[in-house]
């Protein structure tokens, strides 16, 4: 909590003009969505800054552009919380609700905001496929099914880009995180994070 007001206080030269959120962040989306998204958390220069996740940075710029093309949101990017996006049948949340420092989550950090992600599940009544972005979006997503009572897990699912697994019904598909870490060294590409989308829409039809 005190690193993430520190950074909305310090703030970034790019971004000096700008007054950061600074505070924890709730997931947004369709109500009666049918996919969700986890990520990590809030990034410190977009989601802490702009107050809603995967807003004004470069990994949103690349979510948010796979989702409309796959039909998910209204527009191809998010820049503040009152350009107009709206998703379709989508809600995104976070394993995390503050910004940890260097994106690294302490395992405290993760149980003090596992209440708020157990209380989204239990709202999302109509989800039929989880699409984790990341490693740890994807075992946090797992883990949360799984205290709550919905999934049973005899064995760990293994991490990996494309990975599927099914949980009394329940499909959860692995991604890389659309971090600038990979999308600009390539090991995330565009055709691959589409791909995501698309295998999504393809289970997740009734």
């Amino acid at each position: 909590m005190a690193w993430r007001e520190a950074i909305a206080d310090e703030k970034v030269k790019r971004f000096s003009g700008d007054e950061y959120w600074g505070k924890p962040l709730t997931g947004f989306g369709d109500p009666s969505a049918w996919l969700l998204l986890v990520g990590l958390a809030p990034a410190a220069h977009g989601g802490n800054r702009t107050g809603r996740m995967f807003t004004g940075d470069e990994s949103g710029n690349w979510l948010f552009r796979a989702l409309h093309h796959a039909g998910f949101a209204n527009q191809p990017e998010s820049v503040h919380r009152e350009d107009g996006l709206r998703l379709k049948g989508c809600y995104i949340t976070a394993t995390l609700r503050c910004a940890p420092p260097q994106n690294k989550p302490t395992t405290a950090e993760r149980s003090a905001c596992r209440p708020f992600l157990l209380q989204e599940l239990s709202l999302l009544k109509h989800v039929r496929v989880v699409v984790g972005l990341g490693k740890i979006g994807f075992e946090a997503a797992l883990k949360a099914y799984a205290d709550a009572g919905r999934i049973t897990i005899s064995r760990k699912p293994r991490f990996g880009h494309e990975a599927t697994y099914v949980f009394d019904g329940l499909t959860f598909i692995s991604s890389y995180h659309p971090s600038q870490q990979n999308t600009f060294t390539g090991k995330l590409t565009r055709p691959m994070f589409d791909k995501i989308f698309r295998m999504a829409k393809q289970v997740g039809r009734v």
